[in-house]
């Protein structure tokens, strides 16, 4: 092949791959890039979180009304997920979707490993966890949630484990399955007869504990991922028990509980309280009144305060506890139907979705002033690449 054709081979590789995309978009990093969801329209904002700027809009991402956001290593690629079970792989320097594969019927969130190699989706339909090369996407694992019978269960609280292993439970069985990769050959570990209906989960920040809530029941499942072999331990049973419970509007997430020190805060099913647990025993140190029951309960990343946010009919508002007193101090009215907090990396600033206000509004954590608005199409969910290099949640 003579010298011109190689020179026009490699100018049609270039122009044909993922990075010719690129060519407009000055050299940056994407430390303090993130996506916004833009729900309605199945569309993401990219926003700059130190310029609190829109940078561009990206397409193409199918049905996203309850779409979750995990980030690559690098914090160059977002791995989105959507309820028609589309998983879209989205370069934020390119500001493109680079790669996406349609997993499922419905799939309701996901994780990537500690190691950065491989994306897992949590589905409903059909019901069971896909594991995916995360470069590629290219399918590694399908592990179908049977329980017997011929049943299949919903498959939650999706969450990546230290050491390869992926954690997560099955809504109807009420179990909660440990899959591990480490070995690189997939063996899982299955616990049963944890609970009625667990909802949501969480791993700890310090990576130990696998929390599941119980949608069916008072209390929470808890698996020590240190000695999985110890089985799964109950806590903060019947912390209702007794008491006239109150219709549950919304389902309240618990991957966005609060840790302050040696304490969590978590949302109470049905109630209008926030639980504070002691996490050194795991008995309940307190309870907090707020203005509805409460959805996404949220630590500023220094610990000092706690944003909550709430089902209907109390959607408008946050409220800001301070966990020295552990007492309201602020209340907030964002917009109508606030769905998403997300704090920057640093905790200065939080921004808040307001969906039916069609904005996102950003405060400052200090004083609670409004620092800037952005216009969305039906914002939900808010996520930072930051998020790539915390440990933790």
């Amino acid at each position: 092949m003579r010298i011109r054709e190689i020179l026009a081979a490699v100018v049609l590789a270039a122009a044909t791959s993922p990075g010719a995309a690129c060519d407009q978009v000055a050299p940056r990093g994407t430390g303090d890039l993130g996506l916004v969801v833009e729900r309605a329209v199945g569309r993401l904002q990219l926003v700059d979180t130190t310029a609190r700027t829109l940078l561009a809009t990206i397409d193409g991402l199918g049905d996203l009304s309850h779409a979750s956001v995990v980030f690559s290593r690098d914090g160059r690629f977002g791995y989105v997920f959507g309820r028609d079970g589309g998983l879209s792989k989205v370069d934020l320097l390119c500001r493109t979707v680079a790669k996406r594969v349609v997993q499922a019927g419905n799939s309701i969130g996901g994780a990537i490993s500690q190691d950065g190699r491989l994306v897992a989706v949590a589905n409903y339909a059909p019901g069971g966890v896909k594991v995916f090369d995360a470069d590629t996407l290219e399918l590694k694992a399908d592990i179908p949630a049977d329980y017997g019978d011929g049943k299949r269960a919903k498959v939650v609280g999706l969450e990546d484990a230290p050491g390869g292993r992926f954690v997560f439970s099955l809504f109807e069985a009420g179990e909660i399955w440990l899959a591990d990769f480490s070995s690189g050959e997939l063996a899982i570990t299955r616990f049963r007869a944890v609970g009625r209906e667990p909802y949501d989960a969480l791993v700890t920040p310090d990576g130990r504990y696998y929390i599941a809530g119980l949608f069916g029941e008072d209390g929470l499942a808890m698996l020590d991922l240190w000695h999985p072999e110890r089985g799964v331990r109950r806590i903060l049973a019947g912390y209702g028990r007794g008491e006239e419970k109150l219709p549950v509007f919304k389902m309240p997430h618990l991957e966005g509980w609060a840790m302050a020190g040696r304490f969590a805060y978590l949302p109470a099913i049905g109630r209008h309280e926030v639980l504070v647990v002691d996490t050194e025993t795991w008995q309940e140190a307190a309870r907090i009144p707020v203005a509805g029951q409460p959805v996404f309960v949220m630590a500023r990343p220094d610990g000092r305060q706690v944003w909550v946010n709430f089902a209907l009919p109390d959607n408008a508002k946050v409220q800001v506890i301070e966990t020295e007193t552990r007492k309201v101090v602020r209340t907030l009215e964002p917009g109508r139907a606030v769905l998403h907090l997300e704090f920057t990396a640093r905790g200065e600033a939080v921004w808040i979705s307001a969906r039916d206000d069609d904005r996102v509004i950003v405060y400052d954590t200090v004083t609670f002033t409004a620092l800037a608005t952005l216009d969305a199409d039906k914002p939900s969910g808010i996520f930072f690449a930051s998020r790539a290099f915390r440990t933790g949640l």
